[in-house]
């Protein structure tokens, strides 16, 4: 068997029906159970992301909002969502929407998670959290605490195989064939170029990686949505048509593309989850890097970053793809398959990037290619920068258990150098390989994250009700753990006494540096 074939078949069993069927089965559940917080909670989400609070431990909510958005808008908001509609049909759209809708609670659980049982790094002073730290902590003092410690070992494997190899590879091969496809640059020079640069911000830590992606992402993602709202308006007689096609091809009602409507469900939300990455297991620990006074806050945001990356990078991808008809269909799930539909799209496209470089293309010739191939050198690179950043939390996640300094940190510098050859390979392997290893690392996290989430979820819906409570009261909302019945949430039972000391001695309780509440003085 190749190593092609095999690859295949591997996703074949990674990605099949019963994934698909749980994302969404687990999304509408905990739409159910927040009692459609996506909707209900805009307010609070909009508060939190302009909320600038940060500390020497954490970075702010929005910081944290733009390492997450890095890891979520990427090669797969454009060269995912044309092959989507290459080889799902355009119906395949309407579930991207669908599985980002949900995702969105789904995104609240995993992140509020991730902030309840978050720690400090004990080299860098940084947060860290996600998967691996909540499924340990939950059930750390049950009976299931061994079997859930093993657990999460074996997702902190995942994830790090996942982030510091497969994954970078798809936004690499994304990079250097947008550059040699418009400049005509060799694909070697970029993998030169992308991992100096790579390892140049990867050295200054979470801070440079959260102020780079504050500065790239914002921007870029705007000027590609206003570039998106431009070809709206052009096309304004075509919005009706665009939308009634997504529609009717969702539900197998379009007469092209009938019999389709399982490709479409398939590769929609295959590619939704790559785009908004909800229950992947991998916002979470951006998440856990923010400075915030209740899990439920950071929370919120993570839920509306699932919109940014699947309802307006995504739609603007599409919308510009359909509303240009630069686009073809193929059966098969293949380029060599037969063609279902063509389109204006000439011959000798490849699916990916080239969807959308036509399209603009069409409307201004001779930008198309050049503006889209900018975009994903800097989408793609700034998700390379997040994956490092999950590569290295889960790395953290480990490294509590090594006592030597010296082996910390050389481990450390060993996953740096993997995450920049990694890149380096990535650029310069084929791109059907790149996108089935990146397809194997997501579905393996998200298996394990999902399944995970559906088990440990009370404390984020205890963390949730009591935000609520808080702000029903009028207060600024503050996490103590220990009122709600959660345990192992260390560091927020440690801060929630330290803030209880302040306050008595502020008070002049002479007494407040022995115990409190007949608790030892932490400090």
């Amino acid at each position: 068997m190749s190593f092609a074939a095999l690859l295949e078949t591997l996703n074949s069993v990674i990605w099949s029906p019963a994934l698909v069927f749980l994302c969404l089965a687990v999304g509408v559940y905990f739409t159910l159970t927040t009692l459609f917080l996506q909707v209900r909670c805009l307010p609070d989400m909009m508060r939190q992301i302009v909320s600038n609070k940060k500390s020497g431990s954490g970075v702010s909510s929005f910081e944290s909002l733009m390492i997450s958005l890095a890891g979520r808008v990427g090669v797969g908001n454009i060269a995912g969502v044309a092959t989507a509609i290459a080889f799902g049909g355009p119906g395949a759209v309407f579930w991207m929407w669908a599985v980002a809708l949900l995702g969105s609670a789904t995104s609240f659980i995993e992140c509020t998670l991730a902030q309840i049982y978050k720690e400090k790094d004990r080299d860098t002073g940084e947060y860290r959290g996600g998967p691996a730290y909540y499924i340990e902590k939950a059930y750390k003092h049950t009976r299931a605490g061994k079997f859930m410690l093993v657990y999460a070992v074996v997702f902190a494997v995942a994830m790090m195989l996942a982030t510091s190899y497969f994954l970078p590879g798809i936004q690499a091969n994304g990079v250097a064939a947008a550059m040699h496809n418009v400049w005509g640059t060799d694909v070697r020079i970029s993998a030169v170029v992308l991992g100096i640069l790579l390892a140049v911000i990867i050295m200054g830590g979470v801070r440079r990686i959260a102020n780079f992606a504050s500065l790239v992402v914002p921007l870029m993602a705007v000027v590609y949505i206003l570039a998106s709202i431009v070809i709206m308006f052009v096309n304004f007689d075509r919005i009706d048509d665009v939308f009634s096609l997504i529609f009717r091809s969702a539900f197998d009602q379009e007469a092209m593309f009938s019999g389709m409507l399982g490709s479409a469900i398939m590769w929609g939300v295959k590619r939704g989850i790559y785009s908004n990455e909800a229950g992947q297991g991998t916002g979470p620990q951006s998440a856990a890097a923010a400075e915030v006074s209740h899990p439920a806050k950071q929370g919120f945001v993570q839920a509306f970053a699932v919109y940014a990356g699947t309802l307006f990078v995504c739609s603007a991808t599409a919308f510009i793809i359909l509303s240009t008809d630069m686009y073809k269909v193929f059966e098969g799930e293949s380029q060599d398959g037969p063609v279902r539909y063509a389109g204006q799209l000439a011959d000798g496209v490849d699916v990916g990037p080239g969807f959308v470089q036509e399209g603009l293309n069409s409307f201004v010739p001779g930008i198309g290619a050049g503006f889209v191939a900018l975009a994903i050198v800097l989408f793609a690179f700034t998700t390379v920068l997040a994956y490092y950043y999950m590569a290295e939390t889960n790395l953290a996640y480990f490294n509590r258990w090594i006592p030597n300094h010296k082996v910390r940190v050389s481990l450390l510098i060993g996953l740096r150098v993997l995450a920049v050859a990694s890149v380096v390979i990535g650029a310069t392997t084929t791109p059907g390989n790149a996108w089935a290893l990146g397809d194997i690392g997501v579905g393996v996290t998200t298996w394990l994250n999902i399944i995970a989430i559906t088990i440990v979820q009370i404390p984020a819906h205890k963390a949730l009700w009591d935000y609520q409570r808080q702000k029903k009261a009028g207060l600024d909302p503050v996490f103590e753990p220990e009122k709600l019945g959660i345990k192992n949430a260390d560091f927020w039972t440690v801060r929630a006494m330290e803030e209880r000391i302040a306050a008595k001695r502020a008070a002049g309780d002479s007494d407040s540096n022995d115990e409190i509440d007949g608790k030892p003085n932490p400090q």
